[in-house]
């Protein structure tokens, strides 16, 4: 039995970059790379994306961290933008009519802070012109004239009123009090001695006479009200005429400068009637009360600031359609805020507190958002989903929509939306929102998918160059020699798992870039190196292995048991991955199976102590139809098995190990021994087929690394998946070791081809008539099996007898 046809050979244990194949000398000879690299399918989805203009075609880009996928949405967003206008401007002013509701403006791009600043420009020349008209001598004589025609009015009416009192016998005095009417006698105003000498009857003339006088002074009284109130008027109608005339011109520029906007030349005259008819507060009146003043000015100041313009969003700047990438989106910095300010110990707000989000600025163009930043903030999503879908976004404070707050606050008019919202995350996210939530099915109806590596070709190789010296160039740091390169292009198949494939993974290529440029810095050498590349590898290994060296240790000092160089029935070394953070390693764990007569079938301690997970669990249970089907054809399948990893205190998860259990299984049913030195890895289907697992390089590492520290000796190895040779991407002291002799990787296909190189002993195949040679692996298996089926249906004829001896004798 020749067990060498199953070696891996040299060649396949790693697959090495040739630097020969890079035509420079360093990477700043050439062009740094555009774009990403390898996500052909990523673009061409965000591609198709963008070009729709249809409601609900938003994107949802799919992928790993690290994968390139802001990059690629700010380049092609970037290239999209540029072939679209400039969105318009958007303001709000106050709205004259309900000013609980300010009213949202649009104008050309740049014309909103031109409108601001000509607006509060032509403001402050019509208050200072007003105010300048007011105090003129033109204006104080067209008030005299108003004034001296209200003073000869009432001193024609105070001269009506004496003489009519007169004729009754009264005199009219006027005083700080008011006006009075005083009984006179020959010329003299009456005693109170001269009024108790009179007769009774010139008393009640006197009476009557003085009820007449109060009765004309009234009506006096009441003709000088109406005169003052009518007076008052003309007095405020020459203030609003003059104000009209001073504010006239100012306004006429506006009026023809955007005569084109409808909703401008509307708020416009509302601005201007409604300054016409607060004039009073810019007229000039001496106060001699400070609280008054100061209340009067509080006025102005009011009163000015709702004629000013709030600019929410300012696109001046931009030469065209605008991408916001917002990096914390909460409520406020996506949707805007109002913001309020204390007043006499009250929150107040105005319309010029209204302030602006992401959303209002990438109104028009395109919003990215990552949505592992969504999750974090809560009431963002419902939100957001409401603005795509109404096409519109209103202000909103957080604490009005939960009803937690009573402060003075504002409905702004609705500004339409439209933008495309592209949303950055890991693919779970996208399955649980499409599954579970019907409106994020119409409103991200693109999917672009980013995958975690792409073929290893020469383009894709030569690409990788030009990521390098694209990062040497933007971040200044010392180029790379083809050899440099060449180790990249390895580490990147070697991240990938695959020989023919290299990740896409670039935050962790630069990880490695900016390491191996400082330790060539440490060194004073012009270049990075291949050398460099190497070390930086190997610290970065270092930093994160210290769990990894402490099992090593243990293994080492036979605290946890580790055997490499013996022969064992029902025990083999499975291999075993563990991930820790950034850091993933492999370790041996000795499996143990022991088989007895009984029908238990198979038990699983992990899965009894409920340590073994749902994968784990399966591999076990199809170790059951493997056995059924292998040895159970003939016969009932008499066996209970138990299986265990041994010195394993925690979850296990995953069937990689499956074909190990096996392995153990038949080992302590054939009674041959499985030499201890070979570690095992490998699913197993109910077939004895081998399948591919995960992580075959840490597996590989990780028992070499025992076998290492506890002494190489040539026997010792590894037992693979066929399937998994094109996985292989070891490191250079494993391909060293195999090529020198010193270990072994095997490949295998079915468990036969394992049992031989476990044991040394063929596996078995059926005759004719379905028997295994009795010397074979599985035909002392299925000899044993069928003793013990003997035995047992021995054991049950004779139990049946003596039962029925036992009721034939209570008949008798």
């Amino acid at each position: 039995m020749d067990i060498r046809k199953y070696r891996v050979k040299t060649r396949d244990l790693c697959k090495n970059c040739n630097p020969a194949v890079f035509k420079f000398c360093t990477t700043a000879e050439i062009k740094p790379l555009k774009g990403i690299i390898g996500q052909d399918r990523a673009v061409r989805s965000l591609a198709f994306g963008l070009d729709i203009d249809n409601p609900g075609y938003n994107i949802y880009l799919a992928g790993a961290f690290g994968t390139g996928k802001t990059t690629l949405a700010r380049e092609l967003l970037q290239e999209k933008a540029s072939q679209e206008p400039v969105p318009p401007d958007w303001c709000y002013v106050y709205n004259f009519d309900n000013p609980d509701c300010p009213a949202a403006l649009s104008l050309p791009a740049g014309m909103g802070r031109q409108f601001k600043k000509h607006l509060a420009g032509q403001v402050e020349k019509v208050v200072k012109n007003i105010i300048k008209a007011l105090d003129s001598e033109e204006f104080d004589f067209k008030r005299n004239e108003i004034l001296t025609y209200f003073t000869e009015e009432t001193n024609r009416l105070y001269l009506h009123a004496e003489e009519q009192a007169r004729s009754l016998g009264f005199a009219i005095s006027r005083s700080e009090k008011g006006i009075n009417s005083v009984p006179m006698k020959n010329g003299e105003a009456l005693s109170q001695e001269d009024y108790m000498n009179l007769s009774e009857e010139d008393r009640a003339d006197l009476m009557k006479n003085s009820v007449m006088v109060q009765e004309k002074l009234n009506e006096v009284f009441r003709h000088y009200k109406d005169l003052e109130k009518v007076i008052r008027e003309k007095i405020r109608s020459l203030e609003q005429e003059t104000a009209r005339l001073v504010a006239a011109p100012f306004f006429a520029v506006l009026f023809d400068r955007y005569r084109d906007y409808e909703a401008v030349v509307r708020y416009l005259e509302s601005l201007q009637q409604d300054l016409l008819e607060h004039i009073e507060l810019f007229v000039r009146k001496d106060e001699n009360s400070l609280p008054l003043s100061w209340f009067r000015h509080m006025d102005k100041r009011s009163l000015m600031r709702r004629y000013q313009v709030n600019l929410l969003v300012d696109n001046s700047e931009l030469d065209h359609a605008p991408v916001t990438i917002e990096t914390n989106p909460t409520f406020s910095n996506l949707f805007g805020q109002i913001e309020y300010e204390s007043e006499f110990g009250i929150l107040a707000t105005d319309f010029s507190k209204i302030k602006s989000g992401s959303v209002h600025r990438a109104n028009g163009g395109y919003l990215v958002l990552h949505m592992y930043d969504l999750m974090k903030n809560f009431y963002v999503w419902d939100t957001l989903k409401r603005v795509l879908k109404n096409g519109e976004i209103c202000v909103e404070s957080v604490s009005r929509m939960f009803g937690i707050s009573n402060s003075e606050t504002l409905q702004p008019q609705p500004i339409p939306v439209k933008v495309k919202v592209i949303i950055i995350g890991e693919p779970i996210y996208y399955y649980l929102l499409y599954t579970h939530d019907e409106e994020f099915q119409k409103l991200f109806k693109i999917k672009a998918d980013f995958d975690t590596d792409m073929e290893r070709s020469r383009k894709h190789v030569h690409e990788y160059a030009c990521f390098i010296a694209s990062v040497c160039e933007s971040e200044k740091l010392r180029h790379f020699d083809p050899q440099a390169v060449a180790q990249v292009v390895d580490y990147g198949s070697r991240m990938a798992e695959h020989q023919g494939k290299l990740t896409t993974l670039f935050n962790r290529l630069v990880e490695i870039i900016y390491e191996a440029n400082y330790l060539a810095g440490r060194e004073n050498s012009p270049l990075v190196k291949g050398v460099h590349v190497q070390k930086a590898l190997v610290e970065k290994r270092y930093r994160s292995s210290m769990v990894e060296d402490h099992i090593q240790e243990y293994i080492e000092q036979q605290t946890l048991m580790i055997d490499i160089d013996s022969f064992k029935v029902g025990e083999i070394n499975g291999l075993a991955v563990y991930e820790m953070g950034d850091h993933s390693f492999g370790k041996p764990v000795r499996i143990t199976a022991k088989t007895f007569m009984g029908e238990s079938g198979l038990v699983n301690i992990e899965r009894e102590i409920r340590l073994s997970g749902r994968i784990h669990s399966k591999g076990i249970l199809t170790l059951n139809g493997y056995l059924g089907a292998q040895y159970a054809q003939d016969k009932p399948l008499s066996l209970s098995a138990s299986l265990t990893f041994e010195q394993s205190y925690q979850g296990i998860e995953g069937d990689s190990a499956s074909s190990a259990e096996l392995y153990a299984l038949l080992s302590s049913l054939s009674g041959v021994p499985i030499y201890q030195g070979i570690a095992v890895t490998g699913s197993v289907n109910q077939n004895g087929e081998i399948q591919p697992v995960g992580g075959v390089n840490q597996k590989v590492e990780g028992f070499f690394r025992v076998c290492e520290r506890l002494g190489l000796n040539g026997k010792q190895g590894v037992v693979i998946p066929r399937q998994n040779v094109k996985n292989l991407m070891l490191h250079k002291e494993v391909v060293e070791a195999v090529k020198k002799r010193r270990f072994n990787i095997w490949a295998v296909e079915h468990i036969d081809e394992g049992l031989e190189i476990l044991t040394g002993v063929a596996a078995g195949t059926t005759d004719e008539w379905g028997r295994f040679p009795p010397d074979t692996i599985h035909g002392r298996a299925d000899k044993k099996l069928s003793d013990w089926s003997s035995k047992r249906r021995l054991n049950r004829d004779g139990q049946r007898n003596r039962t029925t001896t036992v009721k034939k004798r209570r008949r008798g």
